[in-house]
């Protein structure tokens, strides 16, 4: 299937690894004018020359931290009107609530919601003018069912899953959609963060812990970054102008909910 974006201007942030690569890996493969950031230069440089060499997409790499209002600039000074704009943050620590401060919660706030909410505020309106926008974030399957160890990115993500919920209605008449993307388990290097996690609270082998999860989802497997990535080219191609504020879930199936 043509996408129809063949051409747009694209930001995918936390590219340099995981989903956030593999989302920006489908959007060249469909022609579309890449923009990528993320906080290590070296891995960021990788991707990029990866993303050139398999698919000839135009790829502008900027390191820096969306988190932050200066990492945003950056990013936007690369690429002022996006067509496209997949809003990704690494998750805060994971641990026992108890322990948290303060400064931990703003922290989470700032990367997994705020931020999302900064740059969608600074080109939404661009988009709208074009009637033309697809805004796609990467949030979580805790986002439907709270994972304990990651309290910290419940709350941040559940924030800005409110916020969408209310800002997509208003835009959906201008062909902008936001929606969310929710992974569950899927193959790279963040799901270790809860699996260490728990396997800290429960005094088992990581790998232990590993296969326990894998039993509990009806696939029997992790995800593959590859599938996340042609779901989200697909949630910004021409053809998804209706769907507005929707919860994506991609999970194997993991999550047992009607909704």
């Amino acid at each position: 299937m043509d996408l129809g974006i063949r051409g747009r201007a694209a930001i995918v942030n936390a590219a340099s690894k995981g989903l956030g690569r593999a989302c920006a890996f489908s959007l060249a493969r469909e022609g579309v004018v890449l923009t990528i950031s993320a906080r290590g230069e070296e891995a960021l440089q990788e991707t990029a020359a990866a993303i050139r060499a398999e698919t000839g997409a135009s790829v502008t790499a900027v390191v820096a931290d969306v988190a932050t209002e200066a990492g945003r600039a950056a990013v936007l000074a690369a690429c002022p009107e996006p067509d496209i704009l997949v809003n990704n943050c690494g998750g805060p620590k994971a641990g026992n609530f108890r322990d948290w401060t303060r400064d931990d919660w703003i922290a989470a706030i700032d990367s997994n919601m705020l931020s999302a909410i900064e740059l969608i505020k600074a080109t939404v309106d661009p988009m709208i003018a074009r009637k033309f926008g697809r805004i796609v974030n990467i949030t979580s399957s805790a986002v439907k069912s709270p994972i304990a160890p990651l309290g910290l990115s419940n709350g941040a993500r559940a924030g800005l899953t409110g916020f969408v919920a209310g800002i997509s209605r208003q835009l959906a008449e201008h062909n902008v959609t936001i929606n969310n993307l929710l992974p569950g388990a899927f193959d790279t290097d963040r799901i270790r963060v809860p699996v260490r996690a728990m396997a800290a609270q429960q005094g088992k082998d990581e790998d232990e812990v590993m296969a326990g999860m894998v039993s509990t989802i009806p696939a029997r497997r992790l995800g593959s970054p590859y599938e996340f990535g042609e779901a989200c080219a697909f949630l910004c191609s021409a053809q998804a102008g209706y769907f507005v504020g929707q919860n994506v879930l991609i999970d194997g199936g993991q999550v047992n909910s009607t909704l």
